[in-house]
């Protein structure tokens, strides 16, 4: 009885013999099959680096908001709000509804088939730059002011940007005007976006006399005023877009930062009826957590949420208001992508210590990044500005001030306070590589501005 068994088991491991050579060549073109599966996965997702953000959201329940509703929170945030209590973030998103593909698609031909003026080099140019002089400009700032300040080498006032395969527009002060005739021009940010607004005013007011011209400063919001255009350049300090507890443009410094995720009607008021807008937003999310207060919340109670996601939360209320209330025949929305920071020389000067202190010259190398700018705020940016259409035209000014470590103040400003012969002998603390001299860098993005327009 134990023989047909044993045949049994020998007749099934022949079987098993003559069938492993097919069972192989099976496995291995599975393995083949999943590997250029996998690699064409991660090559979705870096040509759409949203893929597993909206991955993640088709498997996950979140709480949709509509932002900028008139009956919000009953207080305004201020300099003296407060969290009564904090808890994690609960996944609260904002709904916004950008415009139609066909809007989009105009958007993108429209850029493909023009000059990428975002890509380029910087050439010195002494025979045309700068484009005003420092002392000549009433409405300089000390913070900005350079050279009033000490810094002796006036080369990086001599730098034009030059597209590599066209033009930019020729700087015209009066054409500018005529642009602006009966019109406001605001800039709406934190005070990268001041720098730019003065230093389009240090480009306009020349050519306005003295007696036709004005600045009104209104604490939160700056007018600068020409007559004869009916025309005014104005600024508006609203750092993180939305409703903040750092609203005030003096008194900001802050133990903690809380902002309403789902409201920019605070701002709104003031930027409403201006007929080109120009934003930012950047630096101030990178500075830790963010306390979120939403308008229906009571008590004081506060949720906790990283830069990057609090930043998302406050583009989504701005960007509700651009899709519902632009119509980009009446009015110009531009935003202005991130300004870099230049605090690490070793990035540019390999084992090198040090920053943006005693740099005279651009960086040459194409294509370089350093760590002053963050991508996923870049891709973030992209994702929702793209959802608006035409709606809104991007300056993406990073890539070119990126190459400008020559172009920061370092220790020769004025801050509040000049610097003590202490702080000027320490410029590996006392530095600031943040902001930008003028005249200089902001001039060329204000030239990006006029090309636009």
């Amino acid at each position: 009885m134990a023989l047909p068994l044993t045949i049994s088991m020998s007749n099934k491991w022949s079987r098993k013999k003559r069938h492993f050579p097919l069972l192989a060549v099976l496995l291995l073109v599975f393995l083949a099959f999943s590997v250029i599966y996998i690699e064409f996965s991660i090559q979705q997702i870096h040509q759409s680096p949203d893929h597993v953000l909206h991955s993640q959201r088709r498997t996950s329940s979140f709480t949709y908001v509509k932002p900028n509703l008139p009956k919000g929170a009953s207080e305004v945030l201020d300099g003296s709000s407060s969290c009564n209590s904090t808890r994690n973030y609960s996944g609260k998103k904002i709904r916004w509804v950008g415009t139609d593909a066909e809007s989009n698609q105009r958007r993108s031909t429209s850029q493909e088939n023009s000059c990428d003026v975002f890509s380029g080099k910087w050439v010195f140019d002494n025979q045309s730059y700068p484009l005003y002089k420092e002392s000549d400009c009433p409405y300089m700032s000390d913070q900005l002011a350079c050279h009033k300040h000490g810094r002796s080498d006036l080369l990086y006032q001599h730098w034009r940007w030059q597209p590599h395969n066209c033009n930019l527009k020729r700087w015209d002060a009066t054409e500018m005007w005529e642009k602006l005739r009966g019109k406001r021009l605001m800039f709406v940010g934190d005070s990268l976006n001041r720098g730019q607004w003065i230093s389009m005013v240090c480009l306009l007011q020349s050519v306005i006399p003295a007696n036709k011209r004005s600045m009104t400063p209104n604490a939160q919001l700056t007018i600068f005023r020409a007559e004869e255009y009916n025309a005014t350049v104005e600024f508006l300090w609203a750092p993180l877009l939305v409703e903040s507890n750092s609203d005030d443009p003096v008194n900001h410094r802050l133990s903690e930062r809380i902002i309403r995720p789902d409201s920019v009607l605070k701002h709104s008021a003031q930027w409403e009826h201006a007929d080109i807008l120009v934003f930012n937003s950047y630096l101030w999310w990178r500075q830790g957590p963010v306390k979120l207060q939403w308008s229906g919340e009571e008590n004081g109670a506060c949720e906790e949420l990283d830069g990057l996601g609090a930043m998302e939360l406050a583009m989504g209320a701005w960007a509700d208001w651009v899709a519902s209330k632009v119509i980009p025949l009446k009015k110009h929305v531009f935003f202005v992508t991130m300004s870099p920071t230049h605090f690490w020389k070793g990035e540019w000067e390999a084992g090198s210590k040090g920053n943006c202190y005693n740099e005279t010259r651009p960086i040459d190398r194409e294509g370089h990044w350093g760590s002053g700018s963050d991508l996923a705020t870049m891709r973030l940016v992209d994702k929702i500005v793209s959802g608006l259409g035409s709606k809104v035209t991007v300056i993406n000014i990073t890539q070119l001030s990126e190459y400008r470590k020559d172009g920061h103040p370092s220790i020769y400003r004025k801050f509040w306070e000049t610097l003590s012969p202490q702080q000027l002998g320490n410029p590996a603390s006392y530095s600031d590589c943040i902001h930008w001299c003028l005249p200089g860098v902001p001039d060329v993005w204000n030239e990006l501005l006029f090309h636009f327009l």
